[in-house]
């Protein structure tokens, strides 16, 4: 005989309402800001930088919660995530070849494994919040603070207006720095500005919604757009709309069918890469990731 399944319906759905609006849309801005930069993550095979960003977030909050149980200082776990974020962002955007020999791979590696094993370690010594770590790294959206909801919002609105204000020196700075130099294009602050814009906007979305769908929003729905071999303007507008149906599609199908909210999103956002893969097969088009020049993306800003 088989499990029932439990499956809620739209009237449960909509009388909850004032309980639900919350984390949807908190989903819906951290998968459209993330799934645009997404595209800047996947085409600069930046993903291990933001696989570690992600988890340098559950590290923070890890932290935050240690420091006030076991030293009494109260320090908000949002704060946490989001500063552990930037640093390792920061940490990960330097150029350690120049300096000290390392390759950027290796530093990469190094953040990642540091800030998984370090969230663990922390998370054995606050068994109280054991729970709460737990969501933090795996994402258990159920519920969304109120504070972290205006926090995703306010950081993702100024992220957002900043990129499309920017968007051609970003691109052009990001894909042909030499011939951006050229052009007298601030490359350096252009650059920094991209990687603390994902330090940022994954800080804050882990905390409300966990590292591992934060992670999902910032590749696979880019992915996906990309695969598809559309226009580099049109790549960021289709994976801003699959990060945001990733979050909000996820979030419906953890509710009507009793999932756990953040491996729903995860495996939705991943389902659009699939269908990506699908479609190309079908078109008999090449797997593969189109160059930005051939996007016709990269011209000189005027």
């Amino acid at each position: 005989m088989e499990p029932e399944v439990s499956v809620s319906n739209w009237s449960a759905f909509i009388g909850g309402w004032e309980i639900f609006r919350n984390p949807l849309l908190c989903a819906l801005v951290a998968g459209a800001v993330l799934g645009f930069l997404g595209v800047f993550v996947v085409l600069r095979r930046m993903v291990f930088v933001s696989a570690g960003v992600t988890q340098s977030a559950g590290l923070g909050v890890a932290l935050a919660f240690y420091l006030e149980i076991h030293l009494g200082l109260h320090v908000d776990p949002l704060l946490g995530a989001a500063a552990l974020s930037l640093l390792a962002t920061l940490a990960m955007s330097f150029d350690s070849g120049r300096t000290i020999k390392l390759p950027r791979e290796a530093l990469l590696g190094l953040v990642f494994a540091l800030s998984g094993g370090g969230a663990v370690l922390l998370g054995d010594r606050i068994s109280q919040e054991a729970h709460d770590i737990e969501s933090i790294l795996f994402g258990s959206a159920v519920l969304v603070r109120g504070f972290d909801l205006v926090t995703v919002l306010v950081a993702g609105g100024l992220i957002m207006a900043i990129h499309i204000w920017w968007l051609r020196g970003l691109v052009f700075a990001s894909f042909d720095p030499d011939a951006a130099r050229v052009q007298g294009l601030p490359v350096s602050l252009l650059d920094r500005t991209l990687f603390v814009s994902i330090g940022i906007m994954v800080g804050v979305s882990a905390r409300a919604l966990g590292s591992l769908p934060v992670f999902a929003f910032s590749v696979l729905p880019a992915a996906a757009a990309l695969l598809l071999g559309v226009r580099l303007p049109w790549a960021f507008a289709l994976a801003t709309l699959l990060g945001a149906l990733s979050g909000v599609a996820g979030y419906l199908f953890a509710f009507f069918y009793q999932f756990p909210v953040g491996g729903s999103q995860t495996v939705m956002s991943a389902l659009f890469a699939v269908a990506a893969i699908l479609i190309q097969i079908v078109r008999g088009r090449p797997l593969r990731l189109p160059l930005p020049a051939r996007a016709g993306a990269v011209t000189p800003p005027t």
